[in-house]
C-alpha cells in the first residue's frame, strides 16, 4: 500500500519502497553499522550491499504514519544500545523530512555482526611483555 495524499493539484504517492530505501540509507549512514541484513541465510546472517537497501528494511505506510523494521548487521566492538538509538534517530528524521509521514516506530533487529579482516601483509609480531619480572 502507498501513501496517497490529494491536494487541489492533485494527489501524492509515496510506495513503501521509496519509504524503505530512505530508512536503509538513514541507516547505513550510522557509524557502526556494517550493512543490512537480507535475513538469514544458512544460520549466517546475508550482508547485502547498496543496491538491496531496500531489502533489509520492511515497511509499513499508513494514510499520514509509518512503521519501519530495519534488519541490520553492526561492526565488532560497537555499543549496540547506542548504535540502535542512533540509527533510530537517524531514520526518523530522514523519513519524516523526505516524506512529511510521522514515524510511529522504528525496529531495530540485529542479525550479525560483521568482524574486519586482517590485513593480508603480515605485521612484525613484538614479543609479548613478561607478566612477571
Amino acid at each position: 500500500m502507498a501513501d496517497e495524499r490529494r491536494t487541489e493539484l492533485g494527489e501524492l504517492k509515496i510506495a513503501n519502497e521509496v519509504v524503505g530505501i530512505i530508512a536503509g540509507l538513514a541507516a547505513t549512514e550510522v557509524q557502526g553499522v556494517a550493512g543490512m541484513s537480507g535475513g538469514i541465510a544458512g544460520g549466517i546472517a546475508e550482508l547485502l550491499g547498496r543496491k538491496n537497501l531496500s531489502k533489509g528494511v520492511k515497511v509499513e505506510v499508513g494514510e499520514h504514519e509509518t512503521a519501519v523494521d530495519l534488519f541490520v548487521v553492526v561492526d565488532y566492538g560497537v555499543n549496540i544500545p547506542e548504535v540502535s538509538k542512533e540509527i533510530q534517530e537517524n531514520v526518523k528524521r530522514a523519513i519524516e523530512v523526505m516524506t512529511g509521514l510521522d514515524v510511529v516506530e522504528v525496529n531495530i533487529h540485529i542479525l550479525g555482526v560483521h568482524f574486519p579482516h586482517q590485513s593480508e601483509e603480515k605485521t612484525e609480531e613484538l614479543p609479548a611483555p613478561g607478566r612477571v619480572k
